[in-house]
């Protein structure tokens, strides 16, 4: 079938028509979608949730797969844990909720994040402290160049901050490795995994190492994401975006001394991980930039796309469709702050979402 347009189909709302559309229920379903593009030449486009795609205004010239397959199942291990398979298509914080109210630990600081389990490996999704490369064991994939099902244990995608193989062999949305089911080992217990980050730490009372109960670690979690616009809500604008647009910059510690003392800064094997957040706002663009009445100094806010897109009113790491934003509008945001906080310091951040057919 065809789509009239991908932006429903996307959390920031952006994105032109698909020459051809097809919705994959199952893991069958998903095989043969996907056989059926390569064998006729098709340009392929894998659309999970939606959460991590900027589509441009001109669409996609070839078929979307649309991976809807749901389900997950439980068993023991005989070690105290738990292996729990989920179907690529699963809703990710369905997938999460459940596993807290089961008493299983693990995945509770992940908690609100949009987009389905398929996607958490690709892109080695994480938030306050913890990502999901902590708790899977392996992915089953489809390997369109084989044209055979392959399992990656853990090891072997090699995962890093924000990052996989997976990802690595991702080109404009098209994926060699077409992500089936995901298994994840998990504790059995109420507590949670240690509670690394410092804010979610502190919220819950706890030192920074320490555990808490996972119900309360995944309540914190959503509240906190909630207040930084975060969590999906249709009645909230500053809720449609992908989440965090720019990565935090990894740089050598002579790049990281450059910034002021108080510039926040993390360790990172043999270089610094920055915090990209902080530099977009000391480069001055604050919450909102890109509404009426904000600017930098040197740049018009509200010129750049009319309003119709803008950093969040709540957190200056989301650009924000505001109701009749387009993927041009979207760039033309993270363009400028992209420029701005290069020119102001020297580091130059770089895209979390995928980029279909656009670049910034």
């Amino acid at each position: 079938m065809s789509a009239a347009s991908l932006a429903p189909l996307t959390t920031v709302g952006v994105g032109g028509p698909a020459r051809h559309y097809v919705e994959a229920k199952s893991e069958n379903g998903i095989i043969e979608a996907v056989r059926g593009a390569d064998e006729s030449g098709a340009q392929l486009l894998i659309i999970g949730g939606g959460s991590n795609l900027v589509i441009a205004d001109g669409g996609w010239p070839g078929t979307v797969v649309r991976i809807a397959s749901t389900g997950y199942s439980v068993a023991e291990d005989g070690t105290g844990s738990v292996l729990l398979d989920v179907e690529a298509g699963q809703p990710w914080d369905e997938l999460v909720d459940f596993s807290v109210r089961q008493g299983l630990s693990g995945l509770e600081a992940l908690s609100g994040i949009p987009g389905l389990t398929g996607a958490t490996p690709v892109q080695n999704v994480g938030a306050y402290g913890a990502d999901v490369s902590q708790t899977i064991v392996s992915v089953r994939t489809w390997d369109r160049q084989e044209r055979a099902a392959k399992v990656f244990t853990a090891a072997e995608l090699g995962f890093g901050y924000r990052d996989s193989l997976l990802k690595r062999s991702t080109v404009n949305g098209s994926p060699r490795y077409v992500v089936l089911s995901v298994r994840f080992r998990l504790e059995q217990t109420s507590l949670s995994a240690p509670v690394r980050y410092a804010e979610l730490a502190r919220s819950l009372g706890v030192e920074a190492g320490q555990r808490a109960g996972a119900a309360d670690v995944r309540r914190e979690v959503l509240r906190l994401r909630a207040s930084k616009g975060m969590v999906l809500d249709p009645a909230d604008r500053d809720t449609f975006s992908t989440g965090s647009f720019f990565t935090n910059p990894i740089v050598d510690p002579a790049v990281a001394g450059t910034l002021p003392e108080g510039a926040p800064r993390w360790p990172a094997g043999q270089q610094v991980k920055l915090s990209a957040a902080w530099l977009i706002d000391h480069a001055g663009f604050g919450k909102g930039f890109g509404l009426a009445g904000t600017g930098n100094g040197a740049v018009d806010g509200f010129a750049v796309a009319g309003g119709r897109a803008s950093l969040s009113t709540k957190h200056t790491l989301a650009i924000t469709n505001r109701g009749t934003a387009s993927a041009a509008d979207i760039l033309a945001i993270a363009r400028t702050v992209r420029d701005g906080v290069e020119s102001a310091f020297g580091i130059r951040l770089h895209p979390e979402p995928l980029l279909i057919n656009c670049r910034l």
